[in-house]
């Protein structure tokens, strides 16, 4: 019995995040009023498909992830300010999915990088600089100026890649329980993981797990901005809050293949006045490559990409047990 209980205790805040979304999702209390309607990409590949159906649910299993870890963690002001921030970029994403009109881009731009200087400040001086080399397990203290630099820049890529990468059903939701995963059995190999930082992993995995059941293909809601730029600001934090900021470049490689091609590309063409275009021949996202010029059904679009970041991680945490075994 009393292990029983201690199991119950252990996975309660998963479960609690399961239960409460699924809720939530499946009666959308005040949904008519509080959504919008998805309006189609200009741009995206089979886009129209998702014209009309609720978006920006988002804001209920963000709510839920915050609440929940909020709950859990009440004694850490760092993990209180990180899930509040967390709650500002879903606002700040949700009041886009609402509006009748995509909001300009330089908007969105300047929200993600006022958001990304706070998130940056509360990792600075709130979260161990002595980062860890996931590989290896070598330590680097990084000096307080340089640290905050590229804690903005994590913060940046890690909200746009993860918002470009949405636009296949079940395709971000998977995306994010995998990198989430990968980063705290990375946490467990280099003794870097806390009750917390398994409480956030948790969290997050159980009410994404809860979000996919209504986002698998054919999907009935979409998570919008309103999760997508939130999602992308937790796992930045989580990675940094274990220590292992530079995991990223691994268990985000999806993400960054996938939609932060598309932002780098864009970026390029307009710093450039469209005078370099890198990647001339290749649709971004590149899941809409594999949309269009591939033929791939939207299930064969996100098995494949989620196949490519299983394969990726599971490489990445078999090298990194092998050295920490030799050295």
């Amino acid at each position: 019995m009393e292990n029983l209980i201690n199991t119950l205790i252990n996975i309660s805040p998963s479960l609690i995040g399961f239960v409460a979304t699924v809720i939530l999702l499946y009666f959308l209390p005040g949904g008519k009023f509080l959504l919008g309607a998805d309006r189609g990409r200009k741009f995206a590949v089979g886009s129209e498909v998702n014209i009309g159906k609720p978006t920006g649910v988002g804001f209920y299993f963000v709510l839920v992830i915050a609440a929940v870890t909020i709950g859990f963690c009440h004694t850490q002001l760092e993990i209180i300010l990180s899930m509040i921030l967390v709650i500002i970029a879903m606002i700040t994403g949700f009041l886009d999915d609402r509006s009748k009109n995509p909001w300009n881009e330089y908007i969105k731009g300047a929200l993600d990088f006022v958001v990304a200087l706070l998130g940056a400040a509360i990792a600075t001086f709130m979260f161990p600089r002595d980062v860890i080399i996931g590989l290896t397990g070598t330590s680097i203290n990084i000096p307080a100026p340089f640290y905050y630099i590229l804690a903005v820049l994590l913060i940046i890529v890690s909200i746009n890649a993860t918002n470009a990468t949405d636009g296949v059903d079940g395709l971000s939701g998977t995306l994010t329980v995998i990198a989430v995963f990968a980063v705290n059995l990375l946490s467990v190999i280099n003794k870097t993981i806390s009750p917390a930082s398994l409480t956030m992993c948790e969290v997050i995995i159980g009410t994404i797990f809860a979000y996919l059941i209504f986002n698998y293909y054919p999907s009935k809601m979409l998570m919008g901005d309103a999760g997508s730029r939130a999602i992308g600001l937790f796992i930045a934090m989580f990675v940094m809050y274990v220590r292992l900021p530079f995991a990223y470049l691994a268990v985000g490689l999806p993400f960054l293949i996938d939609g932060g091609l598309s932002i780098l590309k864009i970026t390029i063409g307009r710093l450039t006045k469209k005078k370099v275009i890198i990647l001339k021949n290749t649709l971004t996202p590149i899941h809409d490559h594999l949309k269009k010029r591939k033929n791939f059904t939207v299930p064969q679009t996100m098995l494949t990409i989620v196949a490519f970041g299983l394969v990726i991680d599971v490489i990445y945490l078999g090298i990194a047990i092998l050295l920490h075994r030799m050295g």
